[in-house]
């Protein structure tokens, strides 16, 4: 090989490196250009949102303002004081006015401790016939195979979902 073509192939070689540092250092300006672009949408996209959150805010003062007009003028309405608050129950109880003659008994809560007798629980009453619930329909005995004794009303665990029907008796649930 001549120098010549040496010379030119490093001349081509040198050329070739030259644009391809070019090629990068445009390549990382494109980059740092377009992320400028990402950051300054992400900063619009922020304004644009606090530019909503004023105006709502803006809109909600200036109804408010409105609405305490409208109350002090048409309604008479005044801001509560520190003075209307109440702080417990018992405050709360002396705004109250007496019952009237054909209300209703006040509810009353009672407590029992465990020294006392219970006293026996009332007969469960069917709502249809009016009448007391027979204790056999209530007792908790099923079977060994896990089915409802004869004309009892308790039904057992199933596997699968029960369906009665609403004309169904006790005998026919057992079944």
């Amino acid at each position: 090989m001549t120098p010549q073509t040496r010379i030119r192939r490093m001349g081509w070689l040198a050329v070739l490196f030259l644009c391809a540092t070019l090629y990068a250092l445009l390549h990382l300006k494109v980059t740092a250009v377009q992320s400028e672009v990402v950051r300054a949408e992400r900063e619009i996209v922020r304004l644009e949102n606090q530019n909503l959150l004023l105006e709502t805010e803006f809109l909600t003062r200036s109804n408010q303002v409105r609405l305490a007009a409208w109350n002090r003028v048409d309604f008479g309405f005044v801001a509560p004081t520190a003075q209307q608050y109440i702080e417990h129950e018992r405050e709360l109880a002396e705004f109250g006015s007496p019952r009237a003659q054909n209300a209703p008994a006040p509810l009353m809560l009672a407590g029992m401790s465990g020294d006392e007798e219970l006293p026996e629980f009332p007969k469960l009453v069917s709502p249809l016939t009016g009448e007391p619930v027979d204790e056999r329909l209530l007792a908790d005995e099923p079977h060994e195979d896990n089915r409802v004794a004869d004309g009892h009303l308790a039904i057992a665990v199933a596997q699968a979902p029960l369906r009665i029907s609403l004309a169904a008796t006790a005998a026919d649930i057992t079944e």
